[in-house]
């Protein structure tokens, strides 16, 4: 399995499609992350002596595949990280759920609070303490052997925010036994993907879309005939897949 996908790359930016099961950034585990694995292929691509700079924009959890988003100079890490303070940018995923949502589609608004220890985060109906408010969108796409694929759009960009909040609707993400799937995916992993980001280039000032193919795995390919929403006519000529 090879650990990511370039999609995008010039010299300010690098949007890899990360394969679901590898690191972002270094934890405990001590497992090679996507962040050194993207310093190496850029020193080895551009023989750069010495150290490489990369800044990780934003993170997708371990099991979790699709678009992740770098810089490559300190103005585009300060540029970029404006833009998703701003919410200046259009993220998309896709989510495979066993039980089917309680509406086509709908806006879900929860406060969530995180245990560190245990790594789990819970989501309130209400403001809780220092809980932090969460928004997302989804709508229902499609169905496959008795799972359904839904379109998400964070508004919000907590820690396990997709997760937990479909699992608050009764919707765990399937193999996300963490938050109340009945049972372990093959490969540990879940089914959920980052498919699709949407901004406009820090730098260049010039509108970046990417789209990440689903990953390489029986399961995802059931729902490849299922087309997302069509990119409108403003995006033709621009999307990097």
């Amino acid at each position: 399995m090879k650990a990511f996908h370039v999609i995008y790359e010039d010299n300010h930016l690098l949007i890899v499609n990360k394969a679901a099961g590898v690191l972002v950034q270094a934890d405990s585990t001590g497992d090679v992350p996507l962040l050194d694995l993207l310093k190496n292929y850029i020193k080895q691509k551009y023989d750069k002596p010495g150290d490489v700079f990369l800044g990780c924009v934003h993170r997708l959890d371990r099991p979790v595949s699709g678009l992740v988003v770098f810089a490559r100079t300190s103005k585009a890490l300060e540029r970029m990280n404006e833009i998703f303070r701003k919410r200046d940018i259009q993220k998309t995923y896709w989510a495979v759920v066993k039980n089917k949502p309680p509406l086509k589609q709908d806006k879900l608004t929860h406060w969530l609070s995180k245990d560190e220890a245990r790594n789990m985060v819970t989501a309130h109906e209400y403001p809780v303490g220092d809980a932090q408010k969460a928004e997302l969108s989804y709508r229902l796409v499609g169905e496959l052997n008795k799972h359904f694929l839904l379109e998400i759009k964070p508004i919000t960009g907590r820690p396990h925010q997709i997760r937990v909040q479909l699992a608050a609707i009764g919707c765990p993400i399937r193999g996300d036994v963490k938050y109340g799937y009945n049972k372990f995916n093959h490969d540990n992993n879940i089914n959920l993907h980052a498919r699709r980001l949407y901004f406009i280039h820090p730098v260049k000032q010039e509108p970046i879309l990417c789209r990440a193919a689903l990953p390489n795995d029986p399961f995802w390919e059931e729902f490849l005939a299922i087309d997302d929403e069509a990119i409108g006519p403003e995006h033709l000529g621009i999307l990097h897949e």
